[in-house]
């Protein structure tokens, strides 16, 4: 098997197969971060019976879909905006802000550097500190916060850390961020597996600050990456206006519309996605926590970030040693402030965890 230094990202499964000829559905992937229950029994039922909603334009206010959201969400369907999965969302939201300086929280997902980088802005990050492991000083981060700044873009639970803000918190950031007219996107892509979703989610915190734009998607969560279906909610009437009119006016196609309004209402799917992430995350934390191996950092999302301990080894070498049993994991070498020593892993069925788990920490 090739040694190959290449960053692999969860949806790279094609090119995978083709450096270390592994048939891609036979690898588990522990770095897409995608719910191990696959699409909603509801949703994979209801879609087969109304195939036929391909055969007409959908609404183009996404009437059904926006009330489907709202009641999941928390929130007034005319505060919610609806898209080509997040990514779509992300850039039309920064190429309106056209941020002159952002400020992005460290590691992080690379597309909102990229997005702002397309619009002409320049990045600067704000590190969350290992010896913190990696939970945000809220009181350092607002006094680090300059009026020059235009954009905060915030990943809560951050990508790759596991980190989550609460929302009281949340809401000291937003102080400081209005004084200073700065622009807030929060992320909350996985802040449907936490254990406590109200403890952290900032939706009802778009009734009170304009500045606030929050953004979640259906990916990982509902497990369907390939439907793209992102929404946001924002309570700024103008930003609200401003986005509708930039974006085209079929955004979601007939099958995701229809989608959404049967997978946001399934309670019994998601229960059970939230049953199984919850236990997991407990389990696995208290598990390599126990291993001499790895630091693991206490992840409030479905994945977790790992130190390797072990000097005998590193990030790449774990990455080939699980690829080899089939299984992938997330070389987290690529993120900033990171390094070699660091990998991710999410949470797949129990069985599975364990397979993982042996890999390794065995020898």
């Amino acid at each position: 098997m090739p040694d190959i230094q290449e960053q692999f990202h969860g949806s790279d499964l094609e090119k995978i197969e083709a450096v270390y000829h592994i048939r891609k559905e036979e690898i588990t992937s522990f770095s897409a971060n995608v719910n191990p229950l696959g699409i909603s029994p509801l949703l994979r039922t209801k879609l087969a019976e109304n195939i036929d909603c391909i055969t007409s334009y959908p609404d183009r206010n996404y009437t059904d879909l926006k009330a489907a959201i709202a009641d999941y969400a928390g929130t007034r369907p005319e505060n919610i905006l609806v898209g080509n999965g997040t990514t779509e969302l992300i850039s039309l939201f920064i190429d309106i802000v056209s941020p002159k300086k952002a400020q992005i929280l460290g590691p992080t997902y690379s597309e909102y550097e990229r997005s702002v980088s397309l619009c002409g802005g320049r990045t600067t990050y704000y590190p969350l500190q290992e010896a913190d492991d990696f939970r945000l000083d809220i009181k350092d981060f607002t006094k680090a916060l300059t009026a020059d700044t235009d954009l905060l873009i915030i990943c809560s639970p951050n990508n790759p850390t596991g980190t989550a803000i609460r929302r009281s918190d949340m809401r000291r950031i937003l102080d400081v961020c209005k004084e200073k007219a700065i622009f807030v996107m929060v992320d909350e892509t996985y802040i449907e597996f936490s254990d406590d979703v109200e403890e952290f989610t900032a939706i009802p915190l778009t009734d009170y600050y304009n500045n606030l734009f929050v953004l979640r998607s259906t990916s990982k969560f509902f497990a369907c990456p390939g439907l793209r279906l992102g929404y946001a909610v924002t309570g700024n009437r103008d930003m609200f206006s401003d986005v509708n009119r930039k974006k085209n006016p079929w955004m979601i196609h007939s099958l995701a519309a229809l989608a959404g309004q049967y997978m946001f209402r399934d309670e019994e799917y998601i229960c059970a996605t939230r049953s199984l992430i919850s236990a997991e995350r407990k389990r696995l934390f208290e598990m390599y926590s126990k291993s001499p191996r790895f630091k693991p950092y206490k992840p409030e999302g479905n994945f977790m970030l790992m130190r390797i301990e072990d000097e005998g080894t590193n990030a790449h070498a774990l990455f080939e040693k699980a690829i080899k049993e089939k299984m992938m994991i997330r070389d987290c070498s690529s993120f900033p402030f990171l390094s070699d020593r660091y990998i991710r892993i999410c949470f797949m069925n129990p069985a599975d965890n364990d397979r993982l788990y042996r890999c390794l920490t065995e020898s």
